[in-house]
């Protein structure tokens, strides 16, 4: 894993909430410190977070009136590796309009290479820019509608809490803050430097489906329509006992022929794709959840506990039971408070 700095650029918005900004700063700035600081070792940051404002001038929040004032202006920036773009005022399209000059910025920074995360409404510039179309997408449930209405040709899934596509990323709600920015530390650091950093801010995970605990593997970006109703469909349908059979008669071709494409456009094969999916949500479970390992391997789609076991140390090199104990986020339990005089 690449151990270079990453420079992440935090966008700061007037009459915007400011915990959708906040948040990532401290993610990031956590990335391979904090956990580290706790443990008594050496920091090693793993990220550089620079915040800016469209003309480099103090911003507020219309809520509390506080005031946030950023490092430098969105002009003095001309590269970053990550960019984080918060949620605006309501009225997004008024904003859209007010905040214009992000727009070619965001589409010079995408040409780069930088990865561009829109949190909640943020999604919308990032739409507006041209950058979503034909792209998987996602937003705040309430305002799904709208934004399917202005952007058409937007993959909008609404039912997803993070999506990536292409160095896209769009997440759902203002508390996925967290999930996005902690989904790029795994991707960018790996697993352990991720996990580490949720246990020191105690956060969750990311989550990136509304219904479910699965951190759902993503694809390379491919243009296969009925190949992505395919994996739609795995995605949505994992727990149950699928065969290519199943899937390809869902998407009204014959069995040959989706895994041919199916192998072509994902680089995996049906089989291996829900094999993917199931241990994906599996980790995520193991890592947040105290259940007994019968019931994570049902959760998932295997009734058989012992074939679960050992897919799983196929795949992660480790048993449920051991990744638990590595990996598991600690949570906040309550404290039973002694009765005075009682010991």
């Amino acid at each position: 894993m690449d151990r270079s700095v990453l420079n992440v650029t935090v966008i700061l918005w007037d009459d915007g909430y400011a915990s959708t900004a906040l948040m990532p700063i401290e993610v990031f700035h956590s990335a391979g410190t904090l956990w580290r600081a706790l443990n008594g070792e050496a920091p090693e940051p793993r990220f550089r977070v620079t915040t800016a404002t469209l003309d480099g001038k103090p911003v507020r929040s219309p809520y509390g009136g506080m005031s946030m004032t950023p490092e430098t202006s969105l002009a003095a920036i001309d590269r970053t590796d990550i960019a984080i773009i918060p949620t605006s005022g309501l009225d997004f399209n008024a904003k859209l309009i007010e905040n214009s000059v992000l727009l070619p910025w965001l589409q010079k920074q995408h040409a780069h290479g930088a990865y561009l995360a829109g949190v909640c409404m943020g999604a919308a510039y990032l739409a507006e820019a041209g950058l979503l179309e034909g792209r998987k997408a996602t937003t705040h449930w309430a305002i799904a509608g709208q934004f399917a209405k202005r952007w058409p040709t937007v993959d909008w899934r609404p039912e997803m809490l993070l999506t990536e596509d292409a160095r896209l990323l769009c997440s759902g709600g203002v508390s996925a803050a967290a999930d996005v920015s902690l989904y790029l530390v795994e991707k960018l650091c790996g697993h352990e430097v991720a996990v580490q950093t949720a246990k020191a801010l105690l956060l969750s995970m990311p989550r990136t489906h509304q219904s479910g605990y699965a951190v759902l593997p993503l694809s390379p970006s491919h243009d296969d329509e009925r190949v992505q109703e395919a994996e739609r469909y795995i995605q949505t349908n994992f727990r149950e006992p699928l065969t290519s059979e199943t899937v390809a008669s869902h998407v009204a071709m014959s069995a040959r022929t989706l895994l041919r494409r199916f192998k072509a456009a994902t680089g995996r094969l049906p089989g291996a794709y829900l094999q993917t999916v199931r241990i994906e949500t599996a980790k995520s479970i193991l890592e947040s959840d105290d259940a007994p390992i019968q019931q994570v391997a049902t959760a998932v789609g295997y009734d058989d506990a012992a074939h679960f076991r050992e897919l799983f140390k196929r795949s992660t090199g480790m048993t449920p039971a051991e990744y638990r104990t590595h990996f598991a986020v600690l949570r906040v339990r309550q404290v039973e408070q002694v009765a005075p005089g009682k010991h």
